[in-house]
Parts: structure tokens; sequence; C-alpha cells
């Protein structure tokens, strides 16, 4: 039963929140619920799969474009919809077929590659909209029920981030989120126990790029408007820093990341738009937050927010509680 006291509490935020907040504070609200979807795939792929991406914000653009394309042809929002993860799923399965066959620093800057590749095509692309970008998204409806206000979209963004959580939860506590684990730590240990070493990372590449494409079909849908501008690497860079900062390889990491990252980044950005600022310094305190973040995280809280609450809390009450897993897998073999 407890188990379930987490996934309850997140519920009941998603639900209970949206109302309370002003008009103003719905849109960032929006934008953090989409964050953390896609930075739950990141935790996932990193810290449980151990493989290193620099290019998620890649497979955020897929969703969103792939949404935005069918509904304007004339598909049902709707479908659109489901259809942006299934899209960015298979994207990613024909990517990392060859891709994951690299390791550490040279699959980071293969699928960093692979969103210069992306943005450079987009921009090309008439059918998407070229560099002026994919305009006259619907908003989007079922039936005859159509979203027009932010609160609507808050709860749209809540909703597929817990699907995104339960999922993941589940992915961990089955048996291939222990044989993920296990491959992590050791892959030929796992391959001795009969591991699908390949297929495993090949899934949770597509999982966390499914993640990842549904947040960006409620994104489209919400602005309306889509161009490559509105994806750059620096995105990438900002949902790694988000699973970091949080606590890789954790489900409530991620969470806890990227509302930190983006309340942080919003208020830099309220101060940088301040009379008397320059216009750069929006962007120049934005990539200051990343680096002073980061250098923290690793000095003082390697393992991130979530895994420190965790430890002091456990030293604070006396009781000893086994860590989740962002000190590795599980040892195969007792000794």
């Amino acid at each position: 039963m407890r188990r379930w006291i987490p996934a309850g509490l997140l519920l009941a935020v998603l639900t209970l929140l949206p109302p309370l907040l002003p008009e103003r504070h719905l849109a960032t609200f929006v934008l953090l619920a989409l964050a953390a979807t896609v930075t739950v795939g990141v935790s996932l792929l990193m810290g449980y799969a151990g493989q290193v991406s620099l290019g998620q914000a890649s497979f955020y653009a897929i969703g969103a474009y792939a949404a935005g394309l069918l509904a304007v042809h004339g598909v049902p929002p709707l479908l659109g919809l489901l259809a942006a993860p299934v899209i960015a799923a298979v994207a990613a399965t024909l990517l990392g077929a060859p891709l994951l066959r690299l390791r550490g620093h040279h699959l980071a800057f293969a699928t960093l590659a692979v969103q210069l590749i992306l943005l450079s095509l987009l921009a090309q692309a008439d059918w998407a909209g070229g560099a002026i970008g994919l305009q006259g998204i619907p908003r989007f409806s079922i039936g005859g029920f159509e979203l027009r206000e932010d609160l609507g979209y808050a709860y749209a963004a809540g909703f597929v981030l817990m699907v995104a959580v339960l999922i993941a939860r589940n992915v961990i506590e089955s048996r291939a989120g222990r044989g993920m684990r296990a491959a992590a730590t050791s892959e030929t240990a796992a391959a001795a126990s009969g591991v699908a070493i390949g297929g495993y990372r090949l899934a949770v590449f597509a999982l966390s790029a499914a993640f990842a494409g549904l947040a960006g079909g409620v994104y489209a849908f919400y602005l309306g408007y889509l161009a490559p501008g509105s994806f750059p690497v620096l995105l990438s860079i900002e949902f790694v820093v988000m699973a970091v900062v949080g606590g890789l390889g954790t489900i409530a990491g991620p969470l806890v990341g990227a509302t930190v990252i983006v309340l942080l980044v919003q208020l830099l950005n309220t101060l940088g738009t301040q009379p008397g600022m320059p216009g750069y310094a929006p962007a120049v305190l934005s990539y200051a937050v990343y680096a002073v973040v980061l250098i923290v995280c690793v000095l003082y809280l390697p393992r991130g927010l979530v895994p420190a609450i965790r430890t002091a809390t456990t030293r604070l009450t006396g009781t000893r509680k086994p860590p989740a897993h962002p000190a590795g897998p599980p040892p195969l073999t007792q000794p």
C-alpha cells in the first residue's frame, strides 16, 4: 500500500494545484509538467540503463511535429496526440539500432548530432513550415470539446506526466527493469545471466523517446505553432540537468529537478528582462544557471537532490532503508 502513496500525492498535486494558480503562472505549470515528462525518460535512459543522451529534445520535436502536421492535414487532434509517441518511438528504434552500439561520450555526441541534423532538415523542409515554422495547428479537441484555456492544458500536461510516471515505475519494478539495471552495472555479468542487453537498451531508448514525443504532442497543441528554434540544443542540455539535479535513477528526481530548474530559469528570465538589462541577459543567465547548478551538484550532491533528501531523512529518523537505485543496480549474486 505504501508504494502507491507517492503516486497518490503526485495525482493530488496535479489535480488540485492548477485551479489555485494565477492565470499568468499556468503557462509555467504546463511547460514544467511537459519538461518533467521528458526528464522521466532521461532518468530511465541514463540512470537505469546507463546510456548518455544529449539529444532528447529531438524526440520532443518529432512528437510535436508529428501531432502538429497530422492535425493541420485534418487528422483529429486526439489521433495526432496518440500518434506522437508512437512516431517518436519508431524513430528512436530506427536510430537506436546503430547508435546504441556506441558507449559513453561517443553515444552522447552521436545523439547530439542527430538533433543538429534534425533541426537542419526541419529548417529546410517546406512541408514542415521551414525556418518560418508550422502554423495553424488547431487546439486540442475530443469530439465537440475543445481545450482553449491554459487550465485545460495544465490538466492535459499533468495527465501525460502521470502516465509517464506510472509506466516508468512499472518498468523499473519489472523483470526487464532489473535486467536493465544489471546491464548498467556490468554488461559481462548481465549477459552471462541471460540478460538481452541490446534489446533492453533499445527498448528503454524507444520508451524514453515515446515520453518525449507524447509531451511534444501536447506542446504542439498548446502553442499552436512550431519552429526549429523551439527545440534548441540547449533544451536537451536542460533535460539532462533536470535529471542530474533531481537524481538519476529515481522517479521523483525528474519531478524535483524539473521544478527547480524551470522555476529558477523563469525567475532569471524575469530578472534579465527588467528595464536597464541588456538584451542578451536572459540567455547569459540561463547558461550561467546550468553551469553553476551542475558544478554544485557534482561537488556537493553527486547523486542529486532526492537521494540526498532520502539520506538526510534516514539519518534524522534513525531508520535504515536501502537506497532506491541511484547508487547503482543491485548485485547479481549474493556473497
